[in-house]
């Protein structure tokens, strides 16, 4: 049995040389002064040497972390080498080649490092049957809240504590709506991962139900008492003046989240006082054309001399080349202490359940909402999407949202009854 003191202390020679500890396990002396651990046995009537890896001499003061990288450089104290060479004997046993086993953990640490979560995710959403705005932003999505956390890791190595980390931060920084979205695509993203046998469990599950649940009512309109608060708080948001206006370009057109987040330049017709949608940027993959109300365009006006120059309205934060996440209104309204009683969706429908009160006609609302008429033959003579009549129904909506933020009832006669 070789002692510490022997292997520190071994000198080379002109040629190599070898001492023996035991079971097969020996330290070779070479010329150039590399001393190498080395495990002869013998399999199916053949025998063997297994290379271990180097001799390391026992380190002074080392951390865990910095003795786990020694031994992933393969470097072995007499200690460590004893441990290499009975794991290499219980492979023999079994009819194992020790360094073909090697060989095939390499091949699959090699795996695992190509199927990463975020690689995954990002195969995962290319497969999806979705536009590609909506690819976009649900990547985006991940960048921000998951792949900083969990991006780089195997997805055979992401544990529950590793999701449940990602779901606590999002909930804390970007509230409970995108801490449940990311929830639901993180558990998609293991779907695939399980059924192409890349993971063995889905990791959300067991964490599924740790954080309470989120329950904003998305759907309900709300009253007009809480619309002159929502408009209050988010005009006294110390926020992003970004994230302010396109959140008031939602309300003030009853345009989808995504559509006012990801607004360009080029669409807008300031002067006309109009704002063309594109086909690829609509839900139904038709154009759409909103009347901007006066309150629109100026606010537009004095945000184009801030972001102008460039692509978007409402660029991001941290790349100005794209646009800003539509989680940022989510996030904004967590601060606001609004998550929980209003989503952005919630717009839409409070704009038109207040509309239809006051008795404007539903053609013009559901144009507004780009919504397809369910009457195939009055679809078709619809040319005029009764843009005139909509320009004349959204002022009076932006001055009723002006009326209800400054505490007041904005009581404003329709110009027409429902038809």
């Amino acid at each position: 049995m070789l002692t510490d003191t022997q292997c520190k202390n071994a000198k080379a020679k002109e040629r190599p040389y070898k001492l023996t500890d035991g079971n097969g396990l020996v330290l070779e002396v070479k010329p150039n002064g590399v001393k190498a651990w080395r495990y002869r046995f013998e399999l199916a009537g053949k025998e063997s040497m297994f290379a271990v890896g180097d001799y390391a001499p026992a380190p002074t003061g080392e951390t865990p972390e910095e003795a786990e990288a020694r031994r992933a450089g393969r470097r072995f104290t007499l200690a460590e080498a004893r441990e290499e060479r009975t794991r290499a004997r219980a492979l023999v046993k079994q009819g194992i080649n020790p360094a073909h086993a090697r060989q095939l953990d390499k091949i699959r640490a090699q795996q695992n490092a190509g199927n990463t979560f975020e690689s995954v995710a990002r195969e995962w959403v290319s497969l999806r049957d979705w536009e590609e705005v909506t690819k976009t932003r649900r990547i985006d999505t991940l960048a921000r809240v998951a792949f900083p956390k969990i991006g780089a890791l195997p997805v055979k190595q992401i544990t529950p504590a590793h999701v449940l980390d990602v779901l606590k931060t999002a909930r804390e920084k970007n509230g409970p709506s995108v801490a449940d979205a990311v929830k639901r695509d993180i558990s998609s993203v293991f779907d695939l991962a399980v059924s192409t046998l890349r993971a063995d469990t889905d990791p959300v599950q067991p964490v599924r139900k740790a954080l309470p649940a989120n329950k904003t009512q998305h759907k309900r309109a709300l009253e007009v008492q809480e619309i002159g608060q929502l408009m209050r708080d988010v005009e006294g948001h110390g926020g992003r003046h970004e994230t302010r206006s396109a959140f008031m370009l939602m309300w003030l057109t009853l345009c989808r989240p995504s559509e006012a987040a990801e607004a360009e330049w080029a669409e807008f017709d300031l002067d006309a006082a109009l704002w063309r949608i594109p086909a690829e940027r609509m839900k139904k993959r038709k154009p759409h054309t909103i009347p901007l109300p006066a309150q629109a365009v100026s606010m537009l006006r004095a945000l184009h001399g801030i972001t102008g120059h460039l692509t978007h309205a409402f660029p991001g934060r941290d790349d100005r080349s794209k646009p800003m996440a539509v989680e940022s209104f989510r996030q904004m309204l967590y601060t606001l202490k609004w998550s929980g009683k209003y989503s952005p969706h919630a717009t839409r429908t409070t704009g038109s359940t207040r509309l239809n009160e006051m008795g404007f006609s539903s053609d013009w609302i559901e144009r507004q909402l780009a919504h397809a008429d369910t009457n195939a033959v009055r679809r078709s003579y619809n040319h005029a999407e009764h843009l005139d009549d909509r320009r004349r129904m959204m002022q009076q909506w932006a001055d009723m949202l002006d009326a209800w933020r400054q505490g007041g009832s904005g009581n404003v006669t329709p110009i027409r009854t429902a038809a």
